[in-house]
């Protein structure tokens, strides 16, 4: 059996599938607007998610993305590689495996020498209604609910620095639009989190341990039917006394090489990590489609 009759048969299971399921089609959407894979799996931006669906598939087809990402920052060391699939341009079910090294900082902490946190990422987004690329004629944007399941692997670090879960729950709202008469690509995303660091530091603290609304905001212009570039700000929950913990920006360009490859740097302003400030460095992703 192929993969993608593979991916027919799940799309058949879950119910998902049209009355014209066996007439699947394959790609269809313009570049970029399946989105870039997010540092936590999702089509969005590099920091923020947004309610596009990845892949790219039409409403009559199903599209998946695999993405590898670097963030290289003063003190420390971040990469993430995941795969998603889009059915429908309805439904996205994606994976990402993250992992942090503390590189110097690892011994500085009396945790050894590259000492590095990983955690897996399981997500899932459904969009709600509207269309950001096809609704021109309309001004609502697309909207899409999403969830993202994270588990990490440090437990009784994590306990030792104040987090009171190695796992937990994000939720999110998330509203695009693409605005293709000037070139303008808008998106506010809502997240309700208790995410350490994304969940690398764990989950709640010392300081504060119940949800908190966060705000994930970006823009981009398109250059060129194969260029974005753009800037994203996401607001970051602060639970732990020990490691105080900053908001994010970026600044990206992505460059669809093709329809199947995706490109994108970014200079990237994390704050402060572990007590160490100014975590300005480079992102990198590459990101295959179909």
């Amino acid at each position: 059996m192929t993969v993608r009759s593979c991916l027919i048969s799940v799309v058949a299971l879950t119910g998902l599938a049209s009355p014209a399921a066996d007439a699947t089609d394959w790609g269809g959407k313009l570049l970029l607007t399946r989105g870039i894979s997010t540092v936590e799996g999702a089509g969005g931006g590099g920091l923020a998610s947004w309610a596009l669906i990845t892949g790219n598939e039409t409403e009559r087809g199903i599209g998946g993305t695999g993405h590898a990402t670097w963030v290289e920052l003063p003190d420390y060391s971040f990469s993430a590689q995941g795969v998603a699939v889009g059915f429908y341009d309805r439904f996205e079910l994606s994976y990402t495996r993250q992992t942090f090294d503390t590189e110097a900082v690892g011994a500085a902490l009396g945790l050894g020498q590259g000492f590095t946190f990983e955690q897996d990422v399981f997500g899932a987004k459904f969009r709600l209604l509207g269309d950001a690329v096809y609704g021109q004629d309309s001004w609502v944007p697309q909207l899409a609910i999403g969830a993202q399941y994270k588990i990490n692997n440090q437990s009784a670090v994590l306990s030792a620095i104040g987090a009171e879960d190695d796992e937990g729950l994000d939720l999110y709202l998330a509203a695009t639009k693409i605005y293709l008469d000037n070139s303008l690509l808008l998106n506010a995303t809502l997240r309700a989190t208790r995410a350490n660091q994304l969940g690398i530091l764990g989950f709640g603290g010392d300081v504060e341990d119940s949800y908190e609304l966060a705000g994930e905001f970006s823009a981009g212009y398109l250059v060129n039917r194969r260029l974005l570039i753009g800037a994203e700000y996401r607001f970051k929950p602060d639970n732990l006394g020990i490691a105080g913990e900053d908001d994010w920006f970026d600044v990206f360009a992505a460059w669809a090489v093709n329809e199947h490859v995706t490109l994108t740097a970014a200079y990237v302003d994390l704050g402060s990590i572990v007590t160490f400030e100014d975590q300005r460095g480079l992102y990198f992703s590459i990101q295959a489609g179909f």
